[in-house]
């Protein structure tokens, strides 16, 4: 469930970060499309004020979705019964060793 979701959600990104770069700013930006102005007039289907509408709801739906995508694995990766630290899973420190008394040369072992 939780991969499902989160290949949605990566889906979701591309899919913003495409219509984000294809409108067009105030000033120019990366739109594409054309400005109409090729000689015999404008014969596409939408005029830029709609393609620009249709943009912006684009990008709401997507951001809409990501969000609650967002969420949803927000929520899935909470599936602990008590709540856990980082500190409890970190390793004790190791204890302090008292460096031996020097009594000399050790005796050899057989």
């Amino acid at each position: 469930m939780q991969t499902v979701i989160l290949v949605i959600h990566l889906l979701l990104a591309l899919g913003m970060i495409a219509v984000i770069l294809v409108q067009r700013s105030e000033g120019g930006g990366l739109g594409i499309g054309g400005s109409g102005g090729g000689g015999g007039g404008n014969f596409g289907v939408m005029s830029s004020r709609s393609a620009a509408n249709l943009l912006t709801r684009t990008t709401a739906i997507l951001a809409g979705a990501f969000m609650i995508t967002s969420l949803a694995l927000a929520l899935l990766s909470n599936t602990h019964t008590r709540p856990t630290s980082i500190l409890d899973q970190a390793p004790a420190p190791a204890a302090e060793q008292q460096p031996a008394e020097d009594t000399g040369p050790a005796a050899p072992t057989r």
